[in-house]
């Protein structure tokens, strides 16, 4: 770890998580890294980029007092240097595009306010849950974000369908005297804000070092041969599993150099079928039942494509197995795949 790291742990008491970015540049010579610009990291995943108009001497685990709409925020630096035009860039920021500025560095009077502010979040989503129950809105505010200066709230809320809160927000600004604002996320992203562990026994990946979410398919566990079960597909988002994506590609590369499942391999003993393949041992397991196991033969798939080649001549090989030798692990008759997973298998 390096010693801004360590300076901001000791700050702010924060982790490497999924938005930690290590300042690379930062013991460059010659005034190469130093830059005007500034990344502040607020609540959660939100972050901005602010420029140090009044020269302020900033290091990463710094509380800052930031421009905002209205009034001011409160957040803490994260990256400082040249490395932060390369994260502006990498958000898509535009080089005409306003930047706002940071005001100071955080007073104790400053910092006392964002702790209140801070402390009515979990009660204000509490109330603000009531309100859009009591309004018939099909909505869950799953979030709310205060602004450091108490002013103004971002209340975060999934839904499944387009909803109407132009009433709610009334009400909310009633209740709670403060600008509303609204923001929509998926399942996805809330259960990245919650976090939790999944099956694999380690923390969320949303929660953990995803900052995107692509689309998964079901295709993904076709391609993979996982079996299609709705509960252990779903992740705790309850949309499918983001690491069924990690390795489909690898999947479907390899079942390229593979022959194609619909085709019958025959011999001059009988017509096999394709039964299941193991894509990276390149071994494929062939059945003369075209629905059931029944006297499985496992050959390379460089062998399979031979057979297939010899066929296509119009000829038919004696046996799968290249010496026409059976090995002892094919010598077997038709059997139920289930008994594969009874108690007694070991016996």
């Amino acid at each position: 770890m390096s010693e801004q790291d360590k300076k901001c742990q000791k700050a702010c008491g924060c982790t490497r998580g999924k938005l930690h970015c290590t300042n690379w540049l930062a013991d460059i010579p010659g005034g190469y890294a130093d830059s005007d610009m500034v990344e502040v990291q607020f609540k959660n995943t939100r972050k901005g980029f602010y420029k140090n108009s009044a020269h302020l001497d900033l290091n990463i685990g710094d509380l800052v007092v930031v421009e905002a709409s209205p009034g001011y925020d409160i957040g803490r630096v994260s990256l400082t240097g040249a490395l932060v035009n390369l994260q502006m860039r990498k958000a898509n920021i535009k080089p005409g595009a306003e930047i706002r500025r940071i005001y100071r560095k955080a007073k104790p009077m400053d910092e006392d306010k964002y702790r209140e502010s801070c402390a009515k979040e979990t009660e204000t989503m509490i109330r603000a849950r009531k309100i859009a129950e009591d309004l018939g809105l099909h909505m869950k505010i799953g979030d709310v974000e205060y602004q450091g200066d108490g002013t103004k709230a971002i209340f975060y809320y999934i839904a499944d369908e387009r909803v109407d809160f132009r009433q709610l927000i009334k009400v909310l600004a009633e209740n709670f005297r403060i600008r509303i604002e609204m923001k929509q996320i998926g399942a996805r992203q809330e259960a990245g804000r919650i976090g939790g562990i999944g099956p694999c026994g380690r923390p969320l990946c949303c929660s953990s070092w995803m900052t995107n979410f692509m689309t998964v398919a079901t295709s993904a566990a076709r391609f993979q041969d996982i079996s299609l079960n709705p509960q252990k597909l779903a992740g705790q988002c309850a949309k499918l599993k983001c690491c069924l994506n990690f390795e489909v590609d690898a999947y479907v590369e390899s079942a390229k150099r593979l022959p194609p499942k619909d085709v019958r391999l025959e011999t001059a003993d009988g017509t096999y079928f394709h039964f299941k393949t193991d894509i990276f041992k390149r071994e494929i397991t062939y059945s003369t039942d075209k629905s059931q196991a029944v006297n499985l033969v496992t050959i390379s798939a460089e062998r399979a494509f031979e057979v297939i080649a010899i066929n296509k001549q119009g000829e038919k090989p004696l046996s799968l197995h290249p010496d026409g030798k059976i090995p002892e692990k094919d010598k077997r008759g038709a059997h139920d795949i289930l008994d594969e997973g009874g108690l007694t298998r070991f016996g």
